[in-house]
């Protein structure tokens, strides 16, 4: 009775998970947002926030500012190594892009759609992971570094809209890479005091 229920609420979790992703990808689209989610998925397009960053912390921060930026640097290897090569290959979910139980019902807009497992997406476990860093070891200076978790879920919104992810995954990332965000931001603390000045 136990297991039939558990595998009852399994099945309800599944069935809103594949609802969303029908939702976000086929119903909430728009040719605008079509352009749009092609960008902000790509890494290549927020170089010049990754060197706004670097340049923020060098001139500001000093040494303690390289500190930092090699902290979110090791950070991102950790969380993408965790996703990427441990959990996705430990569960294997396809893709939706894969999925044969979805792939046909879904718009798919990205280049490709990757081999590799579908839970958890490494895009939102890094961003998030970089979200929160930045919102810990900065809103002292200022509580608008909190809209980097904007930036995060943007991003991984993006993820899902263009077929390549689950909203499952896209939350099961968020999660991990906050958790990681935050441990990772004490042992900086920790190591380097208790704020970020120059």
């Amino acid at each position: 009775m136990v297991l039939l229920q558990q595998l009852d609420f399994f099945q309800k979790i599944l069935h809103t998970d594949y609802s969303l992703m029908l939702k976000i990808n086929k119903e909430w689209q728009s040719p605008l947002f079509d352009t749009i989610a092609l960008f902000i998925r790509e890494a290549t397009f927020w170089i010049p926030v990754y060197v706004f960053l670097i340049g923020l912390a060098a001139i500001n921060f000093g040494r303690r500012g390289m500190v930092w930026v090699l902290a979110i640097v090791a950070l991102v290897g950790f969380t993408d190594l965790i996703s990427s090569h441990f959990i996705k290959e430990w569960l294997y979910r396809p893709r939706p892009c894969r999925d044969p139980f979805m792939a046909h019902q879904i718009r798919f807009l990205a280049k490709t759609c990757g081999m590799n497992g579908s839970f958890t997406s490494s895009h939102a476990t890094n961003h998030f992971a970089i979200a929160m860093f930045l919102f810990q070891s900065l809103r002292h200076l200022s509580r608008w570094w909190g809209l980097a978790f904007l930036w995060a879920g943007a991003i991984s919104y993006a993820q899902v809209y263009v077929g390549v992810h689950y909203p499952a995954d896209i939350l099961g990332g968020a999660l991990l890479g906050m958790m990681a965000g935050y441990f990772a931001s004490r042992i900086f603390f920790h190591q380097m005091g208790n704020a970020l000045t120059a």
